[in-house]
């Protein structure tokens, strides 16, 4: 991996696969690239120096377990995971790789299929250490870290795209909190009520054009996607030894595979209409650009009634001054399905990393927890350890249904990851061109758009 040049790191990341991606090469810093000959093991992490500070007594902890290990916790700044991402490649490139990289669903393949180092040994090898860290996660969250029958990282924390409801402006509209299998009928009634007694800045359901909360948690409960779902043979080494007894063995797998495109099922349409005819009717905003972390201060202060989003919303609605009683959460709509999204993170070990085995000994102590209670203090994501989500954790700050967080794993076992095949940076960008298109003007304007991203995704699948 030395030798990977540029070329051969953008073609892995799978920029400008679609013509249309116009993206940059992202420079590094000086604080970005690790000291050649340094003797701590490096681990990256997507964030700044208050990210890497948080981590301290995570670091202190693992020093005391293990006093022969320095560990050095590497910030790198980037817009969002594929800016990360691109920066990891570079570093690869110049053979100033980290030994340790913090990995989102985003990145997951293409860090299996390129640049990951496959735990399958390290965990067979410490079952007994490791097993109590396996019985208490949700093996949706494991598989979704199986690539092609091998176990690449162990998810530390995960969310999932459950619905976020301004209680308040539920209240106002003589709405009650919907049911747990309400359906995408009854969201559309809800919404119809909002705007009638909102307001006029009033937005009674807010999304954001990209893969997690966008248009693929309506796909997903149609019982579709715009990439088809597959599964890779292989993992019963790890399912048979690990999850024996757990009632949804039978439908686990080796892993997710998305090969091809699939934008033009009728079903794709039909859930781009449905967003359609809310964004005509006034019901819906037209999507916005971006991760969405400027709705915080918006929903807060009462102007949105309905938005997707996982566990880590609570801190930051929190911060804003919203009281716990004054939101609250719910199962995503149900449709043909009530099947959910979700993205998970968790540490990967580089291939180009001569000390593979300090580096499982880190991920190894980041996976029990005492460390994931350090690492993750208050509310700011939903721990994969099913002790964790309990009611201390979000005590003071709500929401009163936080148990939708993790009860949407048990609720829904066929819930599945975001659709990141290992050329997803190019996959989302086609994703995120055509959605605007689609869901504005007339409903004429869905078949060309799905007929285009269709072609698009065929260009961004094609990148090997």
């Amino acid at each position: 991996m030395s030798d990977v040049s540029r070329r051969l790191a953008l073609s892995l990341l799978g920029v400008g696969a679609v013509g249309a991606v116009g993206a940059s090469w992202p420079r590094l810093t000086g604080a970005d690239i690790p000291g050649r000959g340094s003797e701590s093991l490096n681990v990256a992490i997507l964030g700044n120096a208050q990210d890497a500070a948080s981590r301290v007594n995570l670091v202190k902890a693992f020093s005391a377990a293990n006093p022969n290990i320095k560990v050095r916790i590497q910030a790198i700044q980037g817009a969002d995971w594929g800016d990360f991402f691109a920066k990891i490649l570079t570093m690869v490139a110049a053979g100033t790789s980290p030994d340790v990289v913090l990995v989102a669903t985003e990145g997951a393949q293409l860090f299996a299929e390129r640049l990951a180092e496959p735990l399958d040994a390290f965990v067979q090898r410490d079952q007994q250490e490791i097993q109590d860290y396996f019985d208490d996660v949700h093996p949706s969250l494991i598989e979704a870290f199986m690539y092609q029958g091998s176990l690449f990282q162990l998810p530390m924390d995960f969310n999932s795209a459950n619905m976020y409801m301004n209680t308040g402006a539920f209240e106002k509209a003589g709405l009650a909190r919907p049911g747990d299998h309400w359906t995408h009928d009854d969201f559309y009634n809800s919404l119809t009520a909002m705007k009638k007694t909102g307001g006029k800045q009033f937005v009674p359901y807010y999304w954001t054009n990209r893969l997690f909360g966008g248009v693929v948690p309506w796909l997903y409960v149609n019982d579709t996607s715009f990439l088809k779902e597959t599964r890779s043979t292989g993992g019963s080494w790890f399912w048979d030894k690990f999850y024996a007894n757990d009632p949804t063995r039978g439908m686990r797998s080796g892993g997710y595979q998305w090969l091809e495109p699939n934008a033009e099922d009728p079903r794709v349409a039909e859930s781009f209409e449905f967003l359609r005819t809310l964004v005509a009717e006034g019901l819906g905003t037209s999507p916005a650009q971006g991760g969405g972390n400027e709705l915080v201060a918006q929903f807060a202060s009462g102007l949105i009634g309905t938005t997707p989003a996982g566990g880590y919303w609570v801190e930051g609605l929190h911060e804003a001054g919203m009281a716990e009683d004054a939101f609250d959460v719910q199962f995503f709509p149900k449709w043909r399905t009530q099947r959910h999204q979700f993205g998970a993170a968790g540490y990967a070990i580089m291939k180009t990393s001569t000390r593979k085995d300090e580096a499982w000994e880190w991920i190894k102590f980041c996976a029990t927890k005492e460390a994931m209670e350090l690492a993750m203090p208050l509310p700011t994501t939903t721990p994969t350890r099913r002790s964790m989500v309990n009611e201390a954790l979000y005590a003071g700050k709500g929401p009163a249904h936080w148990k939708v967080f993790y009860d949407t794993l048990d609720e829904f076992p066929s819930s599945g990851p975001i659709p990141a095949p290992p050329q997803q940076a190019a996959v989302e960008s086609a994703l995120i061109k055509n959605v605007l298109g689609a869901v504005t003007g007339s409903a004429a304007n869905i078949k060309p758009a799905m007929s285009t991203l269709q072609r698009d995704l065929e260009l961004a699948l094609r990148r090997n």
